[in-house]
């Protein structure tokens, strides 16, 4: 049996480990991907740590939910895919079809959704078996490695952005300038918003209006709040970075009828001012990612309006460097392996 390259977390709490491992196999309703790229994102620590009782892992697991590739065979079943066709597959890695949320078409909210690389062995690896439903077709004029996280970090806040309140013109937050945020920074920009990057620091203000933004404000030279308001309260504010503190301080600088989105979840707890939603009628919403066809939408989208992530690629020998470089906020803005 042939085999393939393949990075692996054998327990929770283990390390990366490069193995060896069969092809495998497309079985019914499943296609085989060729992986050309797959990002490392934040959420691959829930298979290097363990899913906490939350997500049901078996080990080992190969890690990975941003993968780019071709089909290079297709099992039984399969007739809307075919080999050499260019894919990706993001988060959302399968549906039931049969269950409420998806009798109502709601498939990501699936009661028995599966999640690519954590329901099942992920893309840090050479090949890698996929539902079909979870196929997004990818444009040609994309490169692998900058498509990749168009897939986690793209279709968040992508999907996010355009199923929010705001309207062109409105005035749009996107709180955090780092692997989620100078994508929301991009999206807010082409979607016709008046872009306000809020991060830490006067050094990003340059990047941050190379990616789109109108305005930039710097959180240690002054108070988010009191700015945004200044401008006249947000339409929408995008929170993207993980922490709590950092959502609670801008809460207040959303406006009238306005909506603070949060898509990146925080891993500490918060104390929210909530009467401060019933004056002005405000309102906080979490979004998930998005199914395949909201990945196609990210990926058309991007290639339309020229929005890419700016990224730092490694071979799969060098998993563990960049999983650890990732973590540490030391990559700007996404790591990507190539196989």
């Amino acid at each position: 049996m042939s085999q393939m390259k393949a990075v692996q977390v054998s327990q929770a709490g283990g390390a990366f480990e490069l193995v060896e491992r069969p092809i495998p196999e497309p079985q019914e309703n499943q296609v085989r991907i060729k992986v050309e790229a797959c990002g490392v994102c934040h959420s691959d620590s829930i298979v290097k740590e363990g899913g906490g009782g939350v997500y049901p892992i078996t080990y080992p697991r190969i890690p990975g939910h941003e993968v780019i590739g071709a089909i290079d065979a297709v099992g039984k079943d399969v007739h809307s895919w075919s080999v050499g066709q260019r894919v990706g597959v993001g988060w959302h890695g399968g549906h039931d079809f049969v269950c409420v949320p998806c009798r109502r078409g709601d498939f990501i909210n699936c009661q028995h959704a599966q999640i690519t690389g954590i329901s099942y062995d992920g893309g840090y690896a050479e090949y890698m078996v996929v539902p079909q439903e979870a196929l997004a077709l990818v444009p040609e004029q994309l490169n692998a490695a900058d498509a990749a996280p168009l897939l986690c970090a793209g279709i968040t806040t992508f999907n996010a952005l355009r199923h929010s309140v705001a309207k062109p013109g409105d005035l749009v937050a996107v709180q955090g300038l780092g692997g989620l945020g100078h994508l929301g920074v991009q999206f807010a920009n082409r979607f016709g918003f008046r872009t306000v990057a809020v991060s830490r620091g006067k050094d990003k203000e340059r990047l941050a209006r190379e990616l789109g933004a109108d305005e930039y404000i710097d959180t240690e030279a002054s108070d988010p709040v009191q700015e945004l308001l200044r401008m006249g309260g947000a339409r929408v504010v995008l929170t993207t970075a993980p922490s709590g503190k950092a959502i609670a301080s801008i809460i207040g600088g959303v406006g009238v009828n306005g909506q603070l989105l949060v898509v990146a979840a925080p891993g500490d707890a918060t104390d929210l001012y909530l009467a401060s939603l019933i004056s002005g009628t405000r309102s906080i919403q979490g979004w998930a990612s998005g199914t395949a066809m909201d990945s196609e939408d990210t990926l058309n989208f991007s290639t339309l309006r020229g929005v890419l992530p700016l990224v730092e690629t490694f071979p799969l020998e060098r998993a563990d460097e960049a999983y650890h470089r990732m973590m540490s906020n030391q990559v700007r803005f996404r790591a990507v392996l190539t196989p």
